[in-house]
């Protein structure tokens, strides 16, 4: 019984904050058809375009029940069995997030590189499409994939605009957006000014890795003294919560609300961290 009620409590508290975990959006005027929704964007930045957005759900909702489930086992608090739930479940977002973060940063330092890559291909005199799947050959590991596919698609159809299409889907960067729409502008109206903008392009993009690397060096402590902020209160409830005479307050209606309250204002804390210590970053491109 005690399992049933921990489960539906842990359903209310995720249907409390779906509309913050899974905000609805309008789609964008100037969408494509077929652009990938939240959670299958969330998985491209991630690099995981492979796994489904189902596949995510069904994750998160497991991790639910057995975070619960573990907790109410080890720890037999009410109250806390919501909170460990909604935690789990956020768990694979957050982790997701991190991740996209760091293939992002990843591929922020090598793009100057590409785009040199690029310039030397066109200045050879290779034409934009053959300078482009050139890149599968010579770019860097992390992005050359990405690059073959569109050489392997742009030999099958001999279709550009496809080929652009798919290569954004793989890479799923906002620089590699801003690369591929200059690249496609260029195909439609004529190339003579291509060269000049890409040279400017690898300049501006040197510039911004070395003042974004030595804000996030400075940025990095702060945040993780935040988040060790945000935690440290609920390892010592966790703790406290394995004695008898705290397990019996903590399952009193003024234990529950206090619980809640905090769960509340740990919500509360962390985005507030999050969005003060977020650097700003440039949004995708005619996705």
């Amino acid at each position: 019984m005690t399992v049933v009620v921990a489960l539906l409590l842990s359903a209310g508290v995720l249907l409390v904050a779906s509309p913050w975990l899974w905000p609805r959006t309008p789609k964008p005027a100037d969408a494509r058809p077929g652009s990938p929704g939240r959670l299958a964007d969330l998985l491209a930045r991630a690099g995981l375009a492979a796994v489904s957005p189902a596949v995510l759900v069904a994750v998160m909702v497991v991790l639910a029940v057995i975070g619960a489930g573990l907790v109410l086992l080890l720890v037999p608090v009410l109250a806390l069995a919501p909170a460990a739930a909604a935690v789990c479940a956020v768990a694979p977002i957050l982790l997701l997030r991190a991740r996209a973060a760091a293939r992002r940063r990843a591929l922020r330092a090598l793009w100057p590189d590409v785009v040199d890559l690029l310039l030397s291909s066109i200045r050879a005199g290779r034409g934009l499409p053959d300078a482009i799947s050139a890149l599968g050959d010579s770019a860097p590991d992390a992005v050359r994939p990405a690059f073959v596919a569109f050489r392997r698609d742009w030999m099958r159809t001999a279709r550009f605009d496809e080929s652009l299409d798919t290569l954004k889907r793989s890479l799923a960067d906002p620089v590699a957006d801003r690369i591929v729409e200059t690249l496609r502008m260029a195909r439609e109206v004529g190339g003579t000014e291509l060269p000049a903008v890409l040279r400017s392009l690898s300049h501006y993009l040197r510039a911004e890795v070395a003042v974004r690397g030595e804000v996030e060096a400075r940025q990095s402590w702060v945040r993780t003294a935040a988040r060790l902020g945000v935690a440290a209160p609920w390892v010592v409830l966790l703790m406290l919560g394995s004695r008898p005479e705290a397990q019996a307050a903590y399952n009193t209606p003024g234990g529950v609300a206090l619980v809640a309250a905090g769960l509340a204002a740990t919500l509360v804390a962390y985005r507030l961290m999050v969005a003060i210590g977020r650097l700003p970053e440039e949004g995708r491109w005619f996705r």
